[in-house]
């Protein structure tokens, strides 16, 4: 069999960002859900042991052994550790509590940065599981878990809250991205930045706005994801806010952000 042409094979997107309490995971959720209502095939790896991304889909704790961690050891390959949501068109490969220790593990391991880009790739990795979309939900921090996101990914999605210390903040991330693309790489891209937590009654927001799209240019979507209680709300049901509530702001937004992400051109695969 013919290997897939760069269209057919799945798009791999890191959402990353080492500083917390950003929208990372928020964005990964919703983004996902909101490209699936397109009838796209989306999965979600969610890469942090916290597994919030996993809570957010409403994916119970006993069924998130056959995870993350399984994937990365080898024992599971993709097309298993995948489980269906209940949204159509999207599935999660849950992170569990034993993911914590993975980082660990995985220093001494053969190919420790090559682990999910192995994973991702033959019969039963990313080709197989036939999805167009695969999200990495990346914790938040820029260790081995992150370093095998950038690795595997054609490309990084930088979600960057309104706040004073942003644009500080982000170099340590271009940093990393800069050496995972001398080292292990090179085609890796920067997908684009989106402002989260935007806050229109807020002078500062505005502020960081402008200074981020006048340093980065077009790589910050027009979309800019508004604090929004609705948003902060869904995870606690179990359900990305589409679900929740599709017609509050912050649904609105990551609706708008699918759009022009699926307009964007694809980095061809290395």
């Amino acid at each position: 069999m013919s290997p897939p042409t760069p269209e057919a094979r799945p798009h791999i997107i890191a959402i990353a960002n080492q500083k917390g309490g950003v929208g990372k995971t928020t964005t990964a959720i919703n983004l996902a859900t909101a490209l699936a209502a397109t009838r796209q095939r989306v999965l979600v790896i969610d890469l942090d042991p916290q597994g919030n991304a996993s809570t957010g889909f409403g994916v119970a704790r006993e069924a998130r052994r056959a995870g993350t961690y399984r994937l990365l050891s080898g024992d599971l390959p993709l097309t298993r550790a995948a489980t269906e949501t209940e949204i159509p068109h999207l599935s999660v490969v849950p992170a569990g509590a034993d993911l914590a220790g993975a980082e660990v593990e995985l220093v001494g391991a053969e190919r420790r940065e090559h682990r999910l880009a192995d994973a991702l790739t033959g019969a039963e990795g990313a080709a197989g599981a036939g999805v167009d979309y695969i999200l990495i939900d990346c914790p938040p921090a820029l260790g081995l878990l992150t370093i095998n996101a950038l690795v595997a990914a054609h490309a990084v999605l930088i979600p960057l809250q309104c706040e004073f210390f942003a644009l500080e903040g982000i170099s340590h991330l271009m940093r990393t991205i800069e050496r995972v693309r001398a080292r292990f790489n090179p085609a890796l891209a920067i997908q684009g930045i989106v402002l989260t937590m935007f806050d229109k009654r807020n002078n500062l927001s505005d502020s960081v706005a402008a200074d981020v799209r006048g340093y980065f240019g077009d790589k910050v979507y027009q979309t800019v994801i508004p604090r929004n209680v609705r948003v902060s709300e869904a995870p606690s049901h179990g359900k990305p806010v589409l679900l929740y509530d599709v017609s509050c702001a912050g649904s609105k937004a990551y609706i708008q952000l699918a759009g022009e992400l699926m307009r964007q051109p694809r980095p061809m695969a290395a």
